[in-house]
């Protein structure tokens, strides 16, 4: 395919006052005169079109003055996605996109463009043959039904209603219980999904690590972010992640081995601050989300001898529970039995869990997370 047909090159005004060789810009390739081979890259960083590509754009120049960082990058940007004849026709084109881009092994990073884009993102998965999980930050929960509700507040439903169904999780976190209605909370949990509140992640914002380290896709709303540090999205907060957590959250992903594509959607220009603040903090997340990435340690393989294997004797079903601990990076695993002859349920029965479920075990009580994901392998 060419993608020459699909974007279009980045403007000159965006990269030719950068002339530091420690630029991100100096150590990628970009869609300037020549669209870059993204085949033997790592990473492919994507614009979607919004508002003429002013907030794709307005966050590539941010990114590009940023220093570059560790690891050895091999890194392109393919420039901006152009615009289909509706909604539903940009949304297959980022599908197709980005599947071509993952079978590649190469992880796409989609910036600009309406939150709704999530799902042209999730759809690539489709052909893939696999079970994945979606991370969705946002402090919206997007379920809404109504015909009325524009695709920004029904996007999440749509996934979830989608066919072929090849959701196995979905993990929603910094939601705000005063913004959502609390059905659509028990809609989640009835689906054995997680949703984890703005106040339970500042509480200890380390244990959400493991529930991020079970996504594959990752969708980050900016409305996540409290207003003082992001003001410019279509309906900002006084509450929410700060610019520092969302940081981290990034990291924890990019650090994610099994996470193999990311999205940062709802940025709108003409509500942020003279200076682009907003675009600032966006370009520091994707910089961590990078910097976790090339800081994965190759951990997939619970079962090789670079992990420590502790089974937990418990006093009722099930008898017995087995984790794994990392002798790398001490993060710990957990697993869950799953129905014989289910293979395709093989991937996803090795869970991510916390020292604390391990703990929690060895005092005979079932973690939830053990006991959610039997649910969904059942």
């Amino acid at each position: 395919m060419d993608l020459t047909l699909f974007f279009s090159a980045i403007e000159e005004s965006l990269y030719e006052d950068i002339s530091s060789p420690s630029s991100f810009y100096k150590n990628i390739k970009a869609y300037t005169d020549k669209i870059p081979d993204f085949k033997d890259a790592h990473i492919a960083i994507i614009g979607l079109s919004s508002d003429n590509n002013l907030a794709a754009d307005t966050i590539r120049k941010k990114l590009y003055n940023l220093k570059r960082g560790t690891g050895s990058y091999r890194i392109v940007d393919l420039g901006n996605l152009k615009p289909g004849h509706d909604q539903d026709e940009n949304y297959t084109r980022v599908s197709e996109v980005c599947r071509m881009i993952l079978e590649q092994n190469v992880l796409p990073v989609l910036i600009g463009g309406t939150h709704d884009y999530t799902f042209g993102q999730y759809t690539a998965y489709e052909t893939l043959n696999k079970l994945v999980s979606l991370l969705n930050i946002d402090a919206f929960l997007d379920l809404e039904d109504e015909p009325s509700a524009n695709m920004e507040q029904k996007h999440i439903h749509r996934i979830l209603m989608h066919e072929p169904n090849f959701l196995f999780n979905y993990i929603h976190m910094a939601y705000q219980s005063y913004l959502i209605d609390p059905v659509s909370v028990s809609v989640l949990e009835k689906l054995y999904f997680e949703a984890f509140r703005i106040g339970q992640m500042r509480n200890n914002l380390q244990e959400m690590e493991p529930a991020i380290r079970h996504a594959d896709l990752l969708s980050f709303d900016i409305a996540a972010i409290r207003s003082a540090d992001a003001p410019g999205q279509y309906n900002p907060q006084p509450f929410g992640l700060t610019g520092e957590e969302a940081c981290q959250i990034c990291w924890y992903a990019g650090h994610n081995e099994k996470l193999s594509s990311a999205g940062f959607y709802g940025y709108q220009v003409e509500k942020d601050q003279t200076n682009h603040q907003t675009a600032s903090v966006i370009a520091t997340m994707i910089w961590y989300f990078i910097e976790g990435f090339y800081n994965r340690k190759n951990e997939q393989n619970v079962k090789s001898n670079d992990f420590l294997k502790f089974t937990v004797s418990m006093p009722a079903e099930p008898s017995s529970i087995s984790f794994y601990k990392s002798k790398m990076s001490e993060k710990w695993w957990m697993e869950v039995p799953y129905p014989q002859g289910k293979e395709k349920f093989a991937r996803n029965s090795i869970i991510p869990c916390s020292y604390a479920d391990y703990l929690a075990a060895t005092k005979g009580d079932v973690p939830e997370r053990y006991i959610s994901t039997l649910a969904k392998l059942g």
